[in-house]
């Protein structure tokens, strides 16, 4: 059997004709993620910016049912937890890559662009950065909203317990009740007096309440600060 002889110039042509192939792989590559660069960028601005009076138009077959919350549902958990839901341009934290991917699917599959975004965090998310978990929301219409993405740590299990006295006057006035209380059994018998009394547990009771009680009212007041229901939704810091 005698081999063919090599043709150089048809080895040559092959090798150009590779090479031109590589590197039209390598344009298409670079105009896909450059237009990826582009998409991305634009969900960043809109996250930033002031939101429009937007409802996105989903399609409904295409949703999650369990991530469709109404604004009632939402300040509900605000209130209990002492948890803001804001435009996501007050948020201060760094929103991940997860979460703009996941705009970013959520747009391609229902071929819209995605507006108004809302966040649910805790307030001091809303200021500076934290680990605790914010929850980014886009509306939908009629008060209902979509969860779009979680991230971060679950909040401290008793952090509901934690903020109840936060819930309304009653409240606190019942959680510093309570701790006076407490307080006075701290204070030794015979302390202020050689023998103890009901009427003198009462009256350190009384001046134990009007002690805290001076206290929460500065924390409360001088401060700035306010009940669950009245900062659930305001972008003031003394709210």
């Amino acid at each position: 059997m005698i081999l063919p002889k090599t043709d150089i110039e048809n080895k040559l042509l092959r090798l150009k004709n590779k090479s031109s192939l590589g590197e039209d792989i390598l344009i298409e590559v670079k105009r896909i993620l450059e237009k990826d660069f582009e998409i991305e960028s634009a969900i960043e601005n809109r996250l930033t910016k002031t939101p429009k009076n937007v409802e996105n138009g989903f399609t409904f077959n295409l949703l999650e049912t369990d991530r469709i919350y109404h604004i009632e549902q939402i300040k509900k958990i605000c209130t209990d937890y002492r948890l803001r839901f804001l435009d996501s341009k007050y948020f201060k934290g760094k929103i991940p890559q997860s979460a703009v991917s996941k705009i970013k699917h959520l747009e391609k599959e229902h071929n819209i662009t995605l507006d108004g975004f809302k966040m649910m965090a805790p307030s001091k998310l809303f200021k500076l950065e934290d680990k605790d978990d914010p929850l980014l929301f886009a509306p939908i219409g009629n008060g209902y909203y979509y969860l779009i993405h979680k991230w971060g740590n679950d909040l401290h299990p008793l952090r509901k317990l934690l903020v109840w006295p936060f819930k309304g006057m009653v409240n606190l006035t019942i959680t510093t009740l309570i701790v006076s209380y407490l307080f006075t059994f701290l204070i030794p018998n015979g302390l202020f007096s050689k023998s103890a009394s009901n009427t003198q547990f009462w009256i350190l009771f009384f001046f134990m309440f009007k002690t805290i009680g001076a206290i929460v009212i500065y924390y409360g007041f001088a401060q700035g600060k306010n009940f669950n229901p009245a900062i659930w939704n305001s972008k003031y810091f003394n709210a």
